[in-house]
């Protein structure tokens, strides 16, 4: 068969070329050309306006987030342009302290019976800061951070309410959104400027728009307050009870299960006078608290956080409800030392009893097994039962016996069988390491400088620190400590190691060699210098240093190392080296510290974050966690570094545990 013959057709419509009518003719022409289409053709096209109106759908809370949050920002720059003002510093409440059971009486003591003379400690006033001059800024996208952060966030974003914030400082800071949370960011953006160039442009006149006026010691005093109590206000909104929290998710991270920023916070809170919380804590831990609980812990942190916060709240207050919480948990990690050489294994189930070593290995890292002497031996002076200070002097004891030490430095592994270290030629003061230094030392002080071995082992490992790990660098000549693995030199050094100065200013004042001061101040510069050639002013987790003579820059840093975690170490130094030499930098570099805490950690709602990226102030990338050591370590330190009370915690009369937590140092025997 032969199709039907076609025929052809020419349309012509006439009409007033003048007149407009055609609307009708339109929809009649473009009805006619859609049912021209195929089927397969008139599918695709809606399906395609379906995805686009599906996509436009998910974009919708993105794009008013992203402009609620540039909203946000024009208010809070206008805001910005008056000055906060200054009020007298407001002093914390005090009362009839409860006397010590042990230790000399810190004060000023704070009430704690609730009566009607008690009043909450209204809150201080912030800090002056004068608005810098606006600067052209991109806006930062909403998302940051690596993929697995994105993600976390969306999710979080999407169940919980708005979160924890932290301080405020810097007026005149640029505010970014990033999913929820507001997050202060620095001006600079431009290349990291070499030591030369920032001191020029610190020696150059200032103006009244960059120099910070009227802070004095009180009103420093009041900003590290606000700075805990912001924290505090977060973490009582959305991880009340749990170990940690997570600003930007507004919810909470579990590691053990133990409210460890509830416990690592006690201290702190009655040091710096914060009696209401301090009671509401103190509330948790006597209804709430309970170690009877089949759960995993890690010895180490466990004893230098909860253990160790137990027994200096006790110390503090004389509550005898903190003595019996350190008790009970005391005897529940006792299992760990029940090994072949009594070096205690790293885990322990402080419900069932048990304990054990790590899945992938049997050997504990030597910082865990000889980093928690204070607190054992503490504990059995308050409890007259020996049992816990004797298992801790036979970890000690077999340490100081041991072969394969090199000049007085320790590997970082030891075997909970053979009681032998492992991993030999690898020495660093850094991670695994640190603190079997830092405790050497201490414990010596704690017993009243009668255990030699003690203190001519801490003696020993120092010289070889500065034979085998002390190098200079290059450019600029700054002093660091690096590590040794098989006889050769590496130029890295973490954050971890700036413990050191603090520690080494510590035995100076206690009559140790002049030099170890001299290699204390050293360091401390370099501490400093890795905040300070930061774009975000906060320090990397881990630096490289220049070791060729150069114009170049002294300190490196690898894109893997770029993280911030609020960590204490350095604030911590610089509270040891201003108690003990009175210069008034060090009180200064730890102010620009916390400013830059405030500026580019502060979380809206209440908390801080760690961060990603210390040296991209546009791409922080948070990392959506608050460590209990920032308020347990950091911001107390900072307390102590800005209080003018050389009595507060007088380092003649306590020591501090490796958690910043203060024990008294025992009387000397009867000769």
């Amino acid at each position: 068969m032969y199709p039907p013959s076609r025929k052809d057709f020419i349309s012509l419509t006439l009409g007033d070329p003048y007149s407009y009518n055609n609307g009708k003719h339109r929809r009649k022409s473009c009805w006619r050309k859609w049912k021209q289409l195929s089927r397969l053709q008139r599918s695709l096209i809606l399906m395609l306006l379906g995805v686009l109106l599906l996509f436009g759908l998910l974009c919708l809370p993105s794009i008013t987030e992203q402009w609620s949050g540039i909203v946000r920002e024009d208010w809070l720059e206008r805001n910005d342009r008056v000055l906060r003002t200054v009020h007298p510093d407001v002093k914390p409440v005090v009362g009839q302290a409860v006397a010590p059971v042990a230790g000399p009486h810190v004060g000023p003591a704070l009430s704690i019976d609730g009566g009607p003379d008690a009043e909450a400690e209204p809150r201080g006033p912030d800090f002056p800061i004068l608005a810098k001059p606006p600067i052209k800024k991109n806006i930062f996208t909403n998302k940051r951070g690596p993929p697995r952060l994105q993600n976390d966030v969306d999710a979080a974003a999407g169940r919980e309410k708005p979160q924890v914030a932290e301080e405020e400082e810097d007026k005149g800071k640029k505010i970014v959104s990033w999913r929820g949370a507001i997050i202060e960011a620095d001006q600079a953006t431009e290349a990291l400027p070499l030591p030369a160039e920032k001191d020029a442009a610190a020696a150059a006149p200032k103006t009244a728009d960059t120099v910070l006026q009227g802070v004095g010691a009180v009103d420093r005093l009041e900003a590290v307050r606000d700075a805990f109590r912001h924290a505090w206000k977060g973490y009582k909104t959305y991880a009340w009870g749990h170990d940690e929290l997570k600003p930007i998710a507004k919810s909470f991270s579990e590691w053990f299960g133990l409210g460890l920023t509830i416990i690592d916070s006690l201290d702190t809170m009655w040091i710096m006078g914060l009696k209401e919380e301090f009671l509401e804590a103190k509330k948790w831990v006597e209804e709430e608290l309970s170690f009877d609980k089949n759960v995993d812990v890690n010895l180490f942190e466990t004893t230098i956080r909860v253990l160790g916060g137990l027994l200096s709240t006790y110390h503090l207050t004389g509550d005898q409800l903190f003595l019996e919480k350190a008790t009970d948990l005391g005897s529940r990690l006792m299992p760990a030392f029940k090994t072949p050489s009594k070096i205690p294994f790293s885990d322990v189930n402080i419900g069932k009893g048990t304990a054990h070593p790590p899945r992938w290995t049997s050997d504990s890292t030597l910082a865990e097994v000889t980093s928690i002497q204070l607190e054992f031996r503490e504990l059995s002076r308050l409890t007259q039962d020996p049992q816990y200070q004797e298992a801790v002097n036979e970890v000690t004891k077999q340490v100081h016996n041991l072969p394969g030490k090199h000049d007085g430095l320790v590997p970082m592994f030891i075997n909970t069988n053979s009681g032998q270290f492992t991993h030999k030629g690898v020495f660093t003061l850094g991670a695994r390491a640190d603190s079997y230094y830092e405790y050497l030392l201490k414990q010596w002080i704690q017993g009243a400088k009668t255990e030699d071995e003690l203190v001519e082992d801490y003696i020993h490992a120092i010289e070889g620190v500065k034979k085998h790990l002390v190098k200079q660098t290059g450019p600029s000549g700054l002093t660091f400590v690096g590590e040794l693995s098989n006889n050769r030199f590496n130029p890295k050094m973490d954050h971890l190691v700036c413990f050191l100065p603090g520690t080494l200013a510590l035995g100076a004042h206690n009559d140790l060699p002049r030099d170890h001061m001299d290699l204390a101040e050293k360091l401390m510069e370099t501490c400093h210098q890795m905040y300070k050639q930061m774009e975000t002013g906060l320090s990397p987790e881990i630096a490289h240093f220049n070791l060729q003579p150069s114009d170049g820059r002294d300190v490196m840093v690898k894109p893997a190392d770029r993280h911030n975690l609020l960590r204490p170490e350095t604030v911590e130094s610089l509270f040891y080296m201003y108690r003990l030499t009175k210069d008034t930098k060090y009180r200064d570099w730890g102010w620009d510290i916390l400013q830059s805490f405030n500026n580019y950690t502060k979380v809206a709602d209440g908390g801080y974050t760690s961060i990603n990226n210390v040296r991209d102030p546009a791409n922080l990338g948070p990392r959506d966690k608050m460590e209990s050591f920032f308020l347990g370590e950091t911001l107390k330190y900072l307390y102590l570094l800005f209080s003018d009370d050389m009595e507060l915690l007088s380092l003649d009369k306590f020591v501090f545990n490796t958690e910043a937590h203060p024990f008294p140092i025992w009387p000397a025997p009867p000769k």
